[in-house]
């Protein structure tokens, strides 16, 4: 018994070692990033940054000098319109992908596929031309309108659609359920953890979008929190790096937030299943 459990022991210590390890490598720079928040800015450039001279200055300051607030509201809005719209038409396109039969469907959905080995930077000079005829640049739907839906968000809930027992849709067709209310009352409800997984996925990825602001919006109206921390870098607080730093760490804070309450509804619903 003791041959057999010290190898599973030692194997087991080596493993929580080795992440333990890995997750300093991960964490290391962040939590210094937060530690130096708080530290005044000649201390980090003196490179003293064991200094207990600590305090919340640097996020006071960060709020009343910097419009900080108004770059959090634009990315708020910009990526809560971007997940409501990817779940509505992603969801919507998979659903008819699934239980739709038309001419022309696996062509259609191929032609889906086919567009996620595009890199983005290869569409931004056509959208860039797009948005520009239509007179939308320098505005809230500019950040919104070419990511209404995606071709990963219409595949993963395709296949997690697929999945469904087929019985379900039987028994709504007896029911007499149209689409639309056996979309809305069984479909979306039973595939809850996707739906979630796709709205964390498409918030955070229009959270930190930067390249195309950068391109298509020009003022602090409409610019969003990556673009606004390289404009403040850019500005007289060049120099004020505490404040640069306590900007980064509240910036940091809403992606968090959407990362621990989709990681809880997650467990929640794979507990589910498993009670089931």
């Amino acid at each position: 018994m003791d041959i057999v459990t010290k190898p599973k022991l030692s194997r087991r210590i080596w493993d929580y070692a080795l992440l333990t390890i890995l997750a300093i490598v991960v964490l290391a720079p962040f939590l210094i990033g937060l530690w130096t928040s708080f530290l005044p800015t000649m201390q980090i450039a003196q490179g003293n940054f064991l200094s207990t001279k600590v305090s919340f200055q640097n996020y006071i300051d960060a709020f009343t000098q910097t419009p900080i607030l108004r770059y959090l509201g634009n990315s708020l809005v910009i990526s809560t319109a971007t997940m409501i719209a990817q779940l509505i038409f992603c969801s919507m396109s998979a659903y008819a992908f699934v239980f739709l039969k038309f001419r022309g469907r696996k062509f259609l959905f191929g032609l889906f596929l086919a567009t996620m080995m595009l890199p983005f930077e290869a569409e931004i000079i056509p959208n860039f031309q797009t948005v520009k005829a239509m007179g939308l640049l320098n505005s809230y739907s500019v950040m919104v309108i070419p990511f209404l839906t995606s071709a990963f968000g219409v595949f993963m809930l395709r296949q997690s659609f697929m999945q469904m027992p087929i019985e379900l849709k039987e028994a709504a067709d007896i029911e007499g359920l149209g689409h639309f209310q056996f979309y809305w009352k069984m479909v979306l409800p039973y595939n809850r953890i996707p739906l979630m997984t796709l709205g964390a996925y498409s918030f955070l990825g229009a959270w930190n979008q930067y390249l195309w602001p950068m391109l298509t919006t020009f003022s602090n109206d409409f610019r969003p929190v990556q673009n606004g921390l390289r404009q403040l870098q850019s500005e007289e607080t060049f120099n004020d790096w505490g404040m640069i730093q306590a900007t980064a760490a509240i910036v940091v804070i809403p992606t968090l937030i959407v990362l621990f309450i989709g990681q809880h509804y997650f467990k929640s619903g794979v507990n589910e299943g498993a009670g089931k």
